[in-house]
């Protein structure tokens, strides 16, 4: 038995797998600059990690996968990198898109999808609709996206009904987060953070808040199926109290 498929059996003898994990994918240019390569082969490299991580949460079904692509803040990047990931990230939804189709992959976005060029945003949208009758994974990719924006956002919505007359019922967290980008899914489980990097950078800031976090010294374009496996079973190890004391969690497990 391979060590891969060791962890494998680990992961499954164990059990309760998350329904939702959440990856921060970070360390592509540390990866480039490492091999003395341009920063975008470390992004290249990168989706072939995304590829083998989308294809390992469909075979363990797991409900929801999302992804950190590109923040808000990435835009201060240098113009040539922010350009060339804007183009990758159109070649790689068109030479994805049929792989999506074949494995039942539903695709959506949360951030400001409506900001992104012309192409990137096209391709996007075109995606998410041929893959919106699937039913297996859904594969979230946070794209333009800033958690602190989101929650302003859903504050002003909340404004905008309250002026427009409509009654707000006693504000209640399953009120406001139906204003969130992220209403009708899951809170993620599972929060892995790549490269060793211990920051939650503006992600999901009200959605992990009970999240089980991992933090994993591997860079991303070298985070496969066994670095995965091995977060998992790092999540199974834990005792998830939501704010209760261990006795009182092991007597709602009776």
């Amino acid at each position: 038995m391979t060590r891969e498929e060791e962890l494998l059996t680990k992961v499954q003898k164990t059990g309760d797998l998350p329904s939702h994990i959440a990856i921060i994918m970070d360390g592509n240019g540390r990866w480039a600059r490492k091999r003395s390569l341009p920063r975008i082969a470390g992004h290249r490299e990168g989706i072939n990690s995304v590829r083998e991580i989308t294809r390992t949460c469909g075979e363990l079904n797991i409900d929801y996968l999302t992804l950190y692509t590109f923040s808000q803040e990435n835009w201060r990047r240098p113009k040539l990198e922010v350009s060339a990931l804007m183009n990758l990230l159109v070649d790689t939804i068109r030479r994805e898109i049929d792989e999506l189709m074949e494995n039942n992959v539903r695709l959506k976005v949360i951030g400001k999808l409506e900001e992104l060029p012309v192409k990137p945003r096209v391709e996007m949208e075109e995606g998410i609709q041929r893959t919106s009758e699937n039913d297996g994974l859904t594969l979230v990719l946070a794209l333009n996206y800033s958690g602190r924006m989101e929650i302003l956002e859903a504050v002003a919505k909340m404004w905008t009904l309250q002026n427009n007359g409509k009654e707000i019922p006693e504000m209640t967290e399953q009120l406001f987060e139906k204003q969130l980008y992220t209403a009708g899914s899951p809170d993620p489980d599972l929060v892995i953070r790549t490269s060793g990097e211990s920051r939650i950078s503006n992600f999901l800031l009200w959605q992990i808040a009970y999240s089980e976090i991992v933090i994993t010294p591997t860079l991303w374009p070298e985070f496969r199926r066994e670095e995965l496996y091995k977060a998992i079973i790092e999540y199974q190890s834990r005792e998830r109290r939501f704010g209760k004391i261990p006795h009182q969690v092991k007597r709602s497990k009776v």
